[in-house]
């Protein structure tokens, strides 16, 4: 399955957690996806999937997140474009 990113953020909370959105396109997929991403110390991760825009088809979402469960890879990439957009913290 070829992913495109088109914009990810992270950000660190008050709390110490981390809180993250990834936007990307799925090649071949009428729709653009938003994945939030969570984790209380940044190894973790909890997410939830959505269509960015409008809805599109209900077998592409089910088929993208299937991926991103099954493989650790494509799921790394999209949190590793997040971790990078992250402004250094100062000491």
């Amino acid at each position: 399955m070829n992913i495109k990113i088109l914009n990810a953020r992270m950000e660190r909370r008050e709390d110490k957690s981390y809180i993250g959105k990834v936007e990307a396109e799925v090649e071949g997929h009428k729709e653009p996806y938003e994945l939030t991403i969570y984790s209380k110390s940044g190894d973790a991760w909890e997410y939830s999937l959505h269509f960015l825009q409008q809805p599109g088809p209900e077998e592409e979402i089910l088929a993208f997140e299937e991926h991103i469960e099954n493989d650790d890879e494509a799921f790394d990439v999209m949190v590793d474009a997040a971790w990078d957009s992250m402004e250094p913290e100062e000491s």
